[in-house]
């Protein structure tokens, strides 16, 4: 008996130039390899398709994505009302520190690009003609492409000031950012909306820029970096806790890194960092902040804790309930399980670990996802995630994937809900036989 063919064995594939027009379909064009210059909506065309097929009615919030100042540092650093320091950054800016000038990053220690085979920090794409800012300008696109309604900006090479030696220079740095982005990025586009950057190693300057930022509508929260030393509970920061919790507005912890850590001494990889110190320091600071009874002195202060993903949040609540039962004498002010004062709490999605739907389903059920679980993008960075990381979890009902992508946000943020990105389809067809 002859051996079986394949169905189309019998065919002839067709031979057709990718630039030549077919008689059966549009345009294709070739893309160039995607790298930091290609188009944002290139490199989201498969997003976008994901929108209008599963999400394109749905209202999105982006609670963590990137400005990337460190593109933009000349004029970050012009908005420095210190006249010294102003002069000493433009200095080393000008002549030898380039975007790290003033900043405690450690050229050659970051090991996240991995000899530039992943891109990272930031998109570089031309903008020639485009009118606005140009970070502004790319922001719109990816916001497009993505389907989001509303994105939350952070700072990224300013992660690290925490750790920074000079506690001046996080002073002076924290106020021209805040200048610059609410000076500069966010009047352009009211779908952006930014965290105010706190100085933390500096109480009394929080205060100041809590009270003097109160009112301005682009601001929607306060942020300070998790990579820092600085004990949450401690007594020097009562009043500013009390100005966030009057405002309304939450207050965020934002995670990451350090290399000069001493407890990461030993690790010899980024990725060794990545899956530790981005939930460490948070895990550190949550723990403080439940032990020492913050959430019984400030009830209604909204808590969010960003980029640290989900796994160590179950680890973190059933770890702290055991030594809580165990140890009660040195917990005297909680009325409840540090596991409740989580759930009252909220995380952000992104890195989002999915390698065991059954574990992610416990985790996600174990702090309430569905109503404290905000999606996050971290766009443009390397392991940025999609909304439809979201829709695409098969244990999710459809109001919890509508709460997790926008509602909570609306609810944490105060932010309408009303419609305000242009349909997916839309978006393809700026860009015909590309995406």
């Amino acid at each position: 008996m002859p051996p079986s063919r394949p169905a189309d064995a019998g065919r002839r594939e067709e031979s057709v130039p990718l630039n030549t027009p077919r008689s059966d379909g549009p345009r294709i064009r070739e893309l160039a390899e995607i790298g930091g210059r290609t188009d944002t909506r290139d490199v989201l065309a498969h997003a976008t398709k994901q929108a209008e097929r599963e999400y394109d009615d749905y209202f999105i919030v982006d609670i963590d994505a990137h400005v990337s100042e460190d593109h933009f540092w000349g004029e970050v650093l012009e908005l420095i009302d210190n006249d010294v320091w102003r002069q000493i950054g433009m200095d080393q800016f000008g002549k030898f520190a380039g975007n790290n000038a003033l900043l405690n990053i450690q050229p050659g220690m970051s090991h996240q690009s991995v000899g530039g085979r992943i891109g990272h920090q930031g998109r570089k794409e031309p903008l020639d003609g485009v009118s606005g800012h140009p970070f502004v300008a790319a922001a719109r696109r990816g916001m497009d492409a993505m389907g989001l309604d509303y994105q939350v900006v952070f700072p990224s090479a300013m992660l690290l000031l925490g750790m920074h030696p000079q506690d001046e220079v996080e002073v002076v740095l924290g106020r021209a950012f805040n200048r610059w982005l609410t000076e500069v990025v966010l009047p352009q586009d009211d779908r952006l909306k930014g965290m105010l950057y706190l100085p933390y190693n500096t109480p009394e300057v929080c205060e100041e820029l809590v009270e003097k930022y109160a009112d301005n509508e682009g601001i929607i929260g306060y942020t300070v970096c998790s990579t820092r030393n600085n004990p949450v509970h401690s007594d020097v920061y009562t009043r500013l806790y009390k100005l966030i919790e009057d405002s309304g507005k939450p207050l965020a912890f934002h995670s990451g890194y350090h290399w000069g850590d001493p407890s990461f001494a030993q690790l010899n990889r980024f990725l060794s960092m990545h899956a530790l110190s981005f939930t460490h320091y948070n895990q550190i600071h949550v723990t403080n902040w439940i032990i020492n009874a913050m959430p019984e002195r400030f009830p209604r202060l909204k808590m969010v804790w960003v980029e640290s993903g989900l796994a160590w949040i179950p680890f973190l609540m059933q770890r702290l309930d055991h030594e809580v039962l165990m140890r009660p004498s040195e917990a005297p002010g909680l009325t409840r399980l540090p596991s409740e004062y989580m759930k009252d709490m909220w995380y952000t999605s992104q890195p989002m670990e999915r390698t065991s739907m059954e574990l992610l389903e416990a985790g996600m059920k174990a702090f309430n996802a569905e109503t404290q679980l905000l999606y996050s993008s971290d766009w443009p960075h390397w392991d940025w995630d999609a909304p439809s990381t979201i829709t695409r979890l098969p244990f999710l009902s459809e109001q919890a994937k509508r709460n997790i992508l926008g509602l909570n946000a609306a609810r944490v943020f105060n932010l309408p809900t009303d419609r305000r990105k242009p349909a997916a389809r839309s978006v393809l067809h700026e860009r015909p036989g590309v995406s």
